[in-house]
């Protein structure tokens, strides 16, 4: 079983767990890339900060479905517009 571990901000962290952020953004670099194209993955576990390992108010587990790619403009990446992964984080009800 192979996991995909993001450590997030709290504010993306928290907007995933309202649901109103439904993909985590990576920027499309060579590091991303080699974990990302040709990869499956079990599932995605994002984890706020850096938290202990006893502490799951700050993980959430999700099954893995996939990601694009695609060119964003974010605050994040600064003012020019960017290619990344867009990972799937949603719960699909």
């Amino acid at each position: 079983m192979t996991d995909l571990v993001l450590h997030l901000k709290r504010e993306y962290f928290d907007q995933i767990v309202s649901g109103e952020k439904t993909e985590e953004y990576r920027l499309a670099n060579p590091y991303w890339t080699k974990r990302l194209e040709d990869r499956h993955y079990d599932f995605v576990v994002l984890l706020c900060g850096y938290p202990a390992r006893e502490d799951r108010r700050r993980r959430i587990v999700r099954s893995w479905k996939g990601y694009t790619r695609k060119t964003i403009t974010h605050p994040h990446f600064g003012n020019s517009p960017v290619e990344v992964f867009a990972i799937v984080v949603e719960v699909k009800q």
